[in-house]
């Protein structure tokens, strides 16, 4: 199983526990594992809505961005916060529940993929993983249509919490093309993603 050989991965030679800080320039030392961030993006105009409604969620800022060690019990959340997100949340669109195109809350039984992606970062932040970890990032699909996924920063790279996906995937092994993902600095932020890997996904402008 997939899933299980990547935690063995991850926790071989390691100690188990704790989180741990690591730079930028020490994660783009391991090729592959993590994205590759270039620099500032607007903030989608759902997120800034959603910042606007929930202000007390856009103000984490730091200095010194986390990535969690992955450790059993902490593999195990990841495990367990996306699969009942994803049982528990029924897929509507925005369209369908609010009559509008984009509108990014916390689901109340239904939601798109934001609410999905909002939704299990607020509880893996409850379980006391750093906000810095846990990144909302906009890829195309393969449809070349936007979809959010959650991001989470480990010292295995990132991985991807998705709600059409059920594994958790390292990035690199999703089908999607990464085009910008909230800032590890500041959660209002955002950064752009240069994926310039060859995907199912057609290469567009923005």
């Amino acid at each position: 199983m997939f899933e299980y050989k990547l935690f063995a991965k991850s926790v071989l030679g390691i100690a188990l526990g704790g989180v741990i800080s690591l730079s930028q320039a020490h994660a783009e030392q391991v090729p592959g594992r993590f994205m590759p961030v270039i620099g500032q993006a607007s903030a989608p105009v759902g997120h800034i809505e959603f910042c606007q409604n929930y202000p007390q969620q856009c103000r984490y800022g730091t200095n010194t961005p986390l990535v969690v060690r992955l450790t059993k019990e902490r593999w195990q959340e990841l495990l367990d916060v996306n699969a009942s997100i994803n049982t528990q949340v029924r897929p509507l669109t925005d369209e369908q529940l609010f009559g509008v195109p984009e509108y990014w809350t916390y689901p109340q039984g239904a939601g798109d993929c934001e609410e999905y992606v909002l939704e299990k970062q607020r509880q893996l932040i409850a379980l006391g993983w750093p906000p810095s970890s846990l990144l909302i990032t906009v890829v195309k699909d393969l449809s070349n249509g936007g979809h959010a996924v959650l991001s989470v920063r480990t010292d295995q790279g990132d991985l991807i919490l998705d709600n059409q996906i059920s594994s958790i995937l390292p990035w690199y092994s999703t089908p999607y093309r990464y085009v910008k993902r909230q800032s590890a600095r500041h959660a209002s932020a955002w950064s752009a993603i240069s994926d310039k890997r060859v995907t199912t996904v057609a290469s567009i402008p923005e």
